[in-house]
């Protein structure tokens, strides 16, 4: 790897604008910083006066996404957890993962994390809970709220599979990227205004382990499930439903092209992290071969030393931020997962129903009823009282993925903006203290330099 042009500092993590981009950019301008972090935003349409992101109407209740969900009960707290940012000290669930143990049996080896929760709730018997729990149980609890709420935007799980080489499955660096994740899996869940209130969610926070495996029993079985699946799929064969609302086409495009542009992002960001990495590990070499070359060239040791001593703070400052930007990688890469949470997928012969697939799903159902009664005069009463029931189902699963959307969208536009201003103060923070380094280095030769032709110019 290169290091010319590189002694001030590593580049910006969102400046590529194509796969072939160059990550490296030119290090020495403290002015480019910003730049690259405006584009990046750019890319993401995150202007709050943009039209096209305003796809439905903003009029849409919390009580419609509740009204979809009937079981879940309406509490004034919700309204506190749907600006939880405004007032932190209004939220009443508090959810801690930490912990994790690894366990290892004749049969498998897994990790286990602690999850701590402790509310003001009535809902709950005690103040303070304490579980452990495996990926299982999270994978788990995300099937039963998405079958609870099939058009609520269900927060993302961390991938149970890694790609083979990036990183050892059970390394402390694997499994604290993950405890963050499903840390981060269950806050969004507490935030969500009727996410929160879903009775899994309870049972996962509080119940034993003994009670979690008793209460899974009870759930649908296999064929229960496969029966599910494959009238998804019939759905999806059937092709697009008639009279879909523009509002949920506009959706999908947008998504399109959010899904792009953050996987690209994510690809860039972390392909300069690897780099950052690398440079880092070339950083550390440097300095002590300046060290011990001054040992063997008296007239210019104390240059070298100086020299490795910049360079020695300089890669100090690289390690921090380093850290900041692996703080920012899994923001994005949240992103990349909501992306394919929301949009219309079929991915044979595996099917995955997006949020916006499953609202498909519902008004496909009204559309062959509104078919059949086309066709059929004979049972019209029968026909009629479904395609009403089926109406409202279709009525109420907009309402509520309309209002979903536009929480998640201010959700995402805030994570951007935060995680690319953080992104830029670290940067200016690290070159600021690289360029301080190397002026106080410089001042302190040129008053050598002075010294030494003074005392050649006196007789």
């Amino acid at each position: 790897m290169e290091a010319e042009g590189r002694v001030l500092g590593p580049p910006l993590p969102a400046g590529g604008e194509g796969p072939g981009a160059d990550s490296h950019l030119a290090a020495g301008a403290l002015g480019t910083a910003r730049g690259p972090l405006l584009a990046a935003a750019e890319v993401l349409a995150l202007d709050d006066e943009e039209d096209d992101l305003e796809v439905f109407s903003k009029d849409t209740s919390l009580a419609e996404v509740n009204s979809f969900s009937p079981s879940v009960p309406i509490s004034p707290s919700s309204i506190n957890q749907y600006k939880f940012e405004d007032g932190p000290e209004l939220r009443d669930l508090f959810i801690t993962v930490d912990d994790p143990e690894s366990h290892i049996t004749a049969i498998e080896t897994f990790i286990t994390y602690r999850v701590v929760t402790k509310t003001t709730r009535g809902e709950f018997d005690s103040s303070e809970y304490e579980v452990r729990r495996r990926y299982q149980d999270f994978l788990w609890l995300k099937s039963k709220l998405e079958e609870a709420h099939p058009t609520l935007i269900i927060p993302p799980l961390p991938e149970k599979f890694i790609m083979k080489g990036m990183v050892e499955r059970f390394s402390d660096e694997f499994i604290e990227t993950r405890r963050k994740a499903l840390h981060k899996f269950l806050n969004r869940i507490a935030d969500h205004p009727t996410l929160t209130f879903n009775e899994d969610f309870k049972i996962f926070l509080t119940a034993q382990a003994w009670e979690l495996s008793s209460h899974k029993k009870q759930g649908p079985g296999l064929l229960s499930r496969m029966g599910q699946t494959v009238r998804a799929v019939a759905s999806s064969v059937r092709g697009a439903v008639k009279n879909r609302p523009e509002m949920f086409t506009e959706m999908n495009n947008y998504m399109e092209t959010f899904s792009q542009k953050i996987n690209l992002l994510d690809k860039i960001a972390h392909r300069i992290y690897k780099e950052e990495r690398d440079y880092f590990n070339e950083m550390k070499e440097y300095a002590p071969i300046h060290t011990l070359w001054s040992a063997s060239e008296e007239d210019i040791a104390d240059s070298l030393t100086g020299i490795a001593s910049c360079i020695d703070r300089c890669c100090k400052a690289t390690e921090k931020r380093m850290a900041a930007l692996s703080e920012h990688l899994p923001i994005l890469h949240e992103y990349v997962l909501y992306s394919e949470i929301l949009m219309f997928t079929f991915f044979f012969p595996l099917y995955i129903k997006g949020v916006l697939k499953r609202r498909d799903q519902i008004q496909g159902e009204l559309d062959s009823k509104v078919d059949a009664l086309a066709h059929k005069k004979t049972e019209k009463d029968l026909f009629s009282e479904e395609i009403g029931k089926l109406e409202d189902k279709v009525e109420r699963a907009n309402n509520a993925l309309k209002a979903d959307w536009d929480r998640w969208k201010q959700n995402m536009q805030w994570d951007m903006r935060s995680s690319f201003t953080n992104v830029a103060e670290n940067n200016l923070r690290y070159y600021e203290e690289c360029l301080a380094t190397w002026e106080s280095f410089l001042a302190s030769q040129s008053v050598d330099l002075h010294v030494e032709e003074d005392s050649e110019d006196r007789p």
